[in-house]
């Protein structure tokens, strides 16, 4: 099991995994948004996302849990 956090302030720009979703390493979850640029927060292993814990428009702060991995 992997939980994945967020590194920085961000907005939360697009969501491309949901909840049930296969994912591989490198997958990614979200993209996020900080300072005009685009973030990608990728799976940092295989598995299934057990829990997606952020919506498209969110704000999140360092350390902010966004998704878990099982």
């Amino acid at each position: 099991m992997a939980d994945v956090y967020a590194e920085m302030v961000a907005n939360v720009w697009k969501v491309t995994a949901a909840e049930g979703d296969q994912v591989n390493e490198g997958d990614t979850l979200v993209i996020l948004e900080s300072m005009k640029m685009e973030i990608p927060v990728l799976a940092e292993e295989p598995g299934t996302v057990a829990k997606l814990a952020v919506t498209e428009g969110q704000v999140v702060q360092e350390g902010d849990l966004i998704a878990v991995i099982e």
